[in-house]
């Protein structure tokens, strides 16, 4: 018997595609906790969803694509634009930079650090670039708590500009 995928949710395809990378960079050490998940749906729901009844739905439609550990070789290409690269290197970085597994453990762990350095590769963007972005996110320091309100920002915005 063949599994199907889900059918896609409600929101715009730059959206999707850029949740996907997110997830997939959310991913990188192997680990996504379910405390991590439940924040992202809270969110992402809220934000794309219009009434209650719809978020419940958006909730449990987007669980299904931020449980699956996809590829970044099969995400990236889905990105067409500088800008999109851009802001998905961004996103990434602030996703990767966010926590640690432990309290000893680097914000970004070797696993994560792998993962980034091959989205960098795969986004094909220029070093100064990526330097620029990295740059700026180190030193607005994005405090941890509000990384999810963060990410939903992002993506409203990709949306806009779709």
């Amino acid at each position: 018997m063949m599994l199907q995928a889900p059918p896609p949710p409600p929101i715009a395809p730059k959206q999707m595609n850029l949740l996907r990378v997110v997830a997939a960079m959310a991913w990188a050490d192997g680990h996504l906790a379910d405390e991590e998940i439940e924040v992202m749906l809270d969110r992402f729901s809220q934000l794309f969803g219009s009434n209650s009844d719809r978020q419940l739905n958006l909730k449990q439609e987007l669980r299904e694509y931020l449980v699956q550990n996809l590829p970044l070789e099969e995400v990236v290409p889905q990105l067409t634009s500088d800008r999109d690269k851009e802001l998905v290197l961004e996103l990434a970085y602030e996703t990767i930079a966010a926590s640690a597994r432990t309290p000893d453990e680097a914000a970004i762990n070797a696993d994560e650090s792998a993962a980034y350095t091959k989205l960098v590769s795969l986004l094909g963007l220029a070093p100064d670039v990526v330097d620029r972005i990295e740059s700026r996110i180190q030193q607005t320091g994005q405090p941890k708590g509000d990384l999810i309100e963060f990410l939903a920002q992002k993506l409203s915005e990709a949306a806009a500009l779709s």
